[in-house]
C-alpha cells in the first residue's frame, strides 16, 4: 500500500503548529474554570476584567476590543452579562454619542481582590517557573505578531497524484 508518506512529510497531528496551540489553549483555560467559578467569571469574562483592572478609568469599547484582540460583536455579549452581573457599566460618551464607554462598578473594582489569587494558582497547577511561563508568553506574543504582519492570504498549488509521478 502505498501512503505518500515521505520523510519530509509534515502533514501529521504532532507537526500541526495550530494543533498544538488549540490543545494547550483549551487545556490552560480549563485550569482557569474552577478559581473562575467561585468569582462568577467565565475565562472570557476574566480577560475582560483583567483589562478593565489594568485601566484608571472608563474605556471606549473600541479601546478594549484591541486591547483584548477581539471583535467587538463577540465583545459586547460579554460586556452585556458583566453588566448584568453588576460588575460593569456602559454608557454613551456625552461628548461623543457613537461611542460606548465601559467601566468598572464598585464591585467589579473590588473582585480584583478575589482575583489576585487566579495567576499564582495557575503558575502553581501549570507546574512551570515564572522564567518558563515567560519564555512561553514571549514566543507566543512573537506567533502573534507575526501573523498579524501576514497581508496575503495563503495559497497552495494543488498538486494531483499524476504531477507526483517521477519524469514528469
Amino acid at each position: 500500500m502505498v501512503t505518500g508518506r515521505g520523510e519530509d512529510d509534515r502533514l501529521t497531528l504532532e507537526q500541526q503548529v495550530c494543533f498544538t496551540l488549540a490543545v494547550a489553549a483549551r487545556e490552560v483555560v480549563s485550569l482557569y474554570r474552577p478559581l473562575l467559578e467561585p468569582l462568577g467569571l467565565t475565562h472570557p469574562q476574566y480577560l475582560v476584567m483583567i483589562a478593565l483592572w489594568g485601566t484608571d478609568r472608563s474605556i471606549t469599547v473600541k479601546q478594549l476590543s484591541k486591547l483584548l484582540m477581539l471583535e467587538a460583536p463577540t465583545l459586547s455579549p460579554l460586556l452585556k452579562r458583566l453588566e448584568s452581573a453588576g460588575l460593569v457599566e456602559r454608557r454613551r460618551d456625552p461628548a461623543d454619542e457613537r461611542c460606548l464607554q465601559v467601566s468598572l462598578t464598585d464591585r467589579g473594582e473590588a473582585l480584583r481582590v478575589q482575583a489576585r489569587q487566579v495567576p499564582a494558582a495557575i503558575i502553581e497547577r501549570l507546574g512551570m517557573t515564572v522564567r518558563e511561563l515567560e519564555s512561553l508568553q514571549d514566543v507566543l506574543t512573537e506567533v502573534i505578531d507575526h501573523t498579524r504582519t501576514l497581508t496575503q492570504p495563503p495559497t497552495l498549488r494543488l498538486v494531483s497524484e499524476y504531477d507526483a509521478t517521477p519524469g514528469s
